[in-house]
């Protein structure tokens, strides 16, 4: 059994966020003698990938649903360190051997890349360039080609905004493309003008707080956080980003009132 400091200096973060990790219920480790959490291997696993899976922006609520669901499928002649978790696109995937399958509904996935069908659509997208005159089309055409090649997307994006620069999604996918790639100076610029023209939009708000955060700019990140709450206090990774902010700060009954929203959220 580990404690909860030596959990932290193998994954390589603060005893806070192992505790933040647990009250998000990605694991519900034992209790010592003294109440004090007590890890297995199988938890310092599922740890790991759960801060593997934040890294690749997975949201907290399907982190959760996958890891649980994982527990309840491996029988304990499979143990964990026998599984691969990763992140694909915006789901959870687990390989064990030759096989692969998404936890949260047991799936089996057959070995195809989606990316593939992709480049196979792509040129039917493009030919439609043409006969495109508004920002609507554009949108569409830049949404289409993002799997297959996100710096065309990108680009139709951008002639979505010549032709409309209030046009909220397209600078919010613009954003979300720029982060991915790693211009995160240049998705906060969306991000903030998708801000502009819709104060209101919750997406918006979420990924600026998101990016703020990347760049270091904690106390920006928690005020975008709360306006996505604002706009929708339903907002689940919300709560979560701003309990952790706020317990990173020592205001420890702010988090507890975020964890304790979050939780109710992610149990319904």
């Amino acid at each position: 059994m580990y404690a909860s400091r030596e959990v932290a200096r193998v994954l390589g973060v603060s005893v806070n966020q192992v505790r933040a990790f647990v009250r998000a219920g990605f694991l519900q480790p034992e209790r010592g003698a003294r109440g004090e959490l007590r890890f297995t291997f199988q938890d310092l696993v599922l740890l790991r990938a759960a801060q593997g899976l934040m890294n690749a922006r997975i949201s907290a609520r399907r982190i959760r649903r996958a890891l649980r669901k994982l527990s309840e499928q491996l029988t304990p002649d499979r143990p964990l360190g026998g599984v691969h978790i990763s992140a694909e696109g915006d789901s959870v995937v687990v390989r064990e051997g030759g096989r692969r399958w998404h936890p949260e509904s047991g799936q089996v996935l057959f070995d195809f890349d989606v990316a593939e069908v992709a480049k196979k659509v792509a040129p039917l997208t493009r030919k439609t360039a043409a006969k495109i005159f508004d920002a609507a089309g554009w949108y569409d055409r830049g949404y289409d080609l993002e799997e297959a090649s996100p710096e065309e997307a990108m680009a139709a994006y951008r002639r979505a905004l010549q032709l409309d620069p209030t046009h909220v999604e397209a600078h919010v996918n613009l954003g979300r493309l720029l982060h991915a790639r790693g211009d995160t100076a240049e998705a906060l610029e969306e991000y903030e003008s998708a801000m502009a023209n819709s104060p209101a939009d919750a997406t918006a708000a979420f990924n600026l707080g998101v990016a703020l955060e990347d760049l270091g700019r904690h106390e920006a990140a928690l005020i975008a956080y709360r306006r996505a709450l604002t706009a929708d206090e339903r907002c689940a990774d919300a709560h979560y980003n701003v309990a952790r902010l706020y317990e990173a700060t020592g205001q420890r009954d702010a988090a507890l009132r975020h964890w304790r929203a979050y939780q109710k959220l992610v149990q319904k």
